[in-house]
């Protein structure tokens, strides 16, 4: 089962082939995985049990609206030029 350590950053929005998509990260510090919303797929994981990836995938699926308006407030020149990390 997870710890009470989970950490999850997301990143800007990206395009591909006129498709918008974002990633999300979660760590606890040994243990790391990827996903990708709107897929709400975890597409990289080292150290989460099969159990867990599911609810990494379900949390995505249940917060995709927050997440989305979390990557789309994301402003890269803005953090770059203020020296802040996303």
């Amino acid at each position: 089962m997870m710890g009470d350590e989970l950490n999850m950053s997301v990143s800007p929005i990206c395009t591909k082939n006129g498709k918008k998509y974002a990633f999300v990260s979660f760590t606890d510090g040994t243990r790391s995985a990827e996903g990708k919303i709107p897929d709400c797929k975890i597409t990289a994981n080292t150290g989460f049990d099969a159990n867990e990836v599911r609810q990494l995938e379900a949390y995505m699926n249940r917060e995709l609206p927050r997440l989305k308006k979390m990557a789309a407030g994301i402003d890269i020149m803005k953090n770059f030029i203020n020296g802040t990390k996303t």
